[in-house]
Formats: structure tokens, C-alpha cells, sequence
């Protein structure tokens, strides 16, 4: 990988609370009050959003708008794998987190003989299912959507086939199965969750680094220790929705929970595990400005997505040097 591809994605559907929609409109105002030139340094995709459908009746309870956002999802797969295909590092700047299983999806299509780690900072465990979602919102679905599992021990909800049919569809994005293994997922700060996640976290065994975890042990030894628990993986994701901030610090998100990172925490902890050569994509989710004040949340987010892009730049940078032999030639080449 050479240079770094901003992939714009706007899709809301999978959201309950409208205007996650506006966040990277919101980072861009923060980038300007900033002095940055952020986006004039990269070049960006937008991936076409149906967030028409939001204007239509929900045919869908157990999976809101589930056909519009399959075709949103197949949009988000095929710019992802085309951007990795291209040698490119997509660093995917979107609204709701239920966008999430659809880079999932591309980065597998991209790679499909490699073994991928998944490390979710995020204050949810977005591992519902329709089975059990209590809501209807997908961006409560995308890990369930990842590592293909319906949880049907816990399931709550008589799922109707035209749902379930969307919802099939979507687990078979970018390549048929699961394009995640539970140990091959590590939380981080997640802290609000539901009985039926609790269930398949404990089942999977699946690694919740803790706030106190991360305060106490520092996020150079976190991030040692999840690529301990990831040796395995041939590449790793890094998802970091911004309501792993504490609600002091993210009321401009759709769901702000307490006792999460602060500001520096989250920039050293992001930049400590983009610090890795395995590491393939890092997406920024769920900033709604509608819901803050001074646009705050985007603020703040912008600071650790600017320090974050750093380290990706410098990475590559050394990647570029050290694939190189004598007289430039890409190794192996």
C-alpha cells in the first residue's frame, strides 16, 4: 500500500436516531476550524447512500430497511476490495455502524485465502441479530452479520422470509460464510449491552478490554496485548465508533454512554494499534451533529482521526522503504 483513499459512506439506515448522516460534513467544519488541510490531502470516494428509503414506511421490524441497505452494503464492498485491490489504504470515514459488516465483506473479498482480526472500540457489542435485536436497528447487526452467527439460542423475535432473505444475503456479501472468527474479535471499552450479547460474548469467549483496563495498563501494553490475542490473523480492521468516548465528550453521537475513553486516551490507544504492519483499514463511525452543540463531538473526533492518519502515513512510509530492494524494486517483484 502507497497512499491512503478516504471513502466517504453517508448511509444512516442502519441508524435509530436520525443524523449520523451529516457527521463527515461535521469533520470537515472541524477541519477547517482547526487550520487543517486534512481533506485536500487525500483523494475520496463517495459511495452512493439510500437514505431515501428513510422516507418510506419500514416493511422490515426486525431489520429496519434492510433492502435499501443491501444495496448500500454491496456499494461499500466493492469501493473497499477495489481500493485494497488497487494498493490503496481505505480509511473509511461513515454514518452508522451497521456499515461496518460491509468493509468486513470487502476487505474478505479483497483477501480471501487471509485470516482477518476485527479490534471494535466502540461503548456497544453490535453482535445482534433479527433473531434477538430488541430495536430493529442494524447498526446493532454488523458482527453478527461478520461472523455469521444468529444467535438462535437466544432468539427473541419471528423473523419474517422476506426479511430473513435480505439478511442471508448480506451474510454471503463479498464472499459466502463467516468472514470472522470469535477469536479473532477483541472489544475495547464496550459497556452497554444486552442479555442476548452477554450470551454469545461468554459462549465465543470473546476479549472485552475494559475501561479500567485501559486506564491502568496503558495503551502501548493494550495494543500488545490484542495483537497477542490476534497473532494468528494475517490482517486486522480497526473499527472506532465515536461513542467509545465517554458521554462527557460524545453527546453528539446517537447513543452516548458513560465511563468511556477520553480524548487522549482514544488518539494514543488508535495510535498504537495503527502502529502494525497487519493492519488494513481503519473506519470512524456514528458522529450525528444534530445532537450536539458547537459541534463538539466532530471536534473531538477530528483530533483523534488527524493523529490516527498520522501514524497510517507514517507506517506506509516504512512499509514503502522496507518492501524495496537496492534499487527500488518492490521485493518479491
Amino acid at each position: 500500500m502507497r497512499r491512503i483513499k478516504l471513502l466517504e459512506v453517508r448511509s444512516e439506515l442502519g441508524a435509530g436516531t436520525r443524523g449520523s448522516s451529516l457527521g463527515i460534513d461535521a469533520l470537515r467544519i472541524a477541519c477547517l476550524n482547526q487550520g487543517s488541510d486534512y481533506f485536500r490531502q487525500f483523494n475520496a470516494v463517495v459511495v452512493p447512500d439510500q437514505n431515501q428509503a428513510l422516507f418510506d414506511e419500514n416493511q422490515f421490524p426486525f431489520a429496519k430497511h434492510i433492502d435499501a441497505v443491501y444495496t448500500v452494503q454491496k456499494a461499500i464492498a466493492s469501493t473497499v476490495e477495489q481500493t485494497l485491490r488497487f494498493g490503496e489504504f481505505p480509511l473509511v470515514l461513515a454514518a452508522d455502524h451497521s456499515n461496518a459488516a460491509a468493509t468486513i465483506a470487502g476487505i474478505k473479498a479483497a483477501y480471501p485465502h487471509k485470516t482477518l482480526g476485527v479490534v471494535w472500540i466502540d461503548a456497544h457489542a453490535d453482535i445482534h441479530s433479527p433473531y434477538t435485536t430488541p430495536s430493529g436497528n442494524m447498526h446493532g447487526m454488523p458482527l453478527a452479520l461478520a461472523l455469521n452467527d444468529d444467535n438462535l439460542p437466544c432468539q427473541r423475535n419471528q423473523v419474517p422470509p422476506e426479511t430473513e432473505f435480505f439478511w442471508r444475503r448480506l451474510q454471503n456479501l463479498g464472499e459466502p460464510g463467516p468472514k470472522l472468527l470469535p477469536e479473532h474479535l477483541t472489544y475495547v471499552v464496550v459497556r452497554d449491552t444486552e442479555a442476548e450479547e452477554n450470551a454469545i460474548i461468554q459462549r465465543h469467549g470473546i476479549k472485552n478490554f475494559t475501561l479500567e483496563e485501559v486506564t491502568e495498563k496503558g495503551a502501548h501494553q493494550v495494543a500488545r496485548e490484542i495483537y497477542e490475542r490476534l497473532r494468528f490473523c494475517d490482517m486486522v480492521y480497526i473499527s472506532f465508533d465515536v461513542d467509545s468516548l465517554d458521554s462527557r465528550f460524545s453527546k453528539g453521537t446517537g447513543t452516548p454512554v458513560r465511563a468511556g475513553l477520553d480524548v487522549p486516551q482514544a488518539t494514543a490507544l488508535c495510535q498504537a494499534l495503527l502502529d502494525n504492519e497487519r493492519v488494513v483499514c481503519f473506519e470512524m463511525v456514528e458522529i450525528n451533529p444534530t445532537l450536539d452543540s458547537e459541534n463538539t463531538m466532530a471536534q473531538n473526533a477530528f483530533t483523534i482521526l488527524e493523529a490516527a492518519t498520522e501514524t497510517i502515513q507514517e507506517r506506509l512510509r516504512v512499509d514503502a522503504v522496507t518492501s524495496r530492494g537496492p534499487r527500488g524494486e518492490v521485493a518479491g517483484g
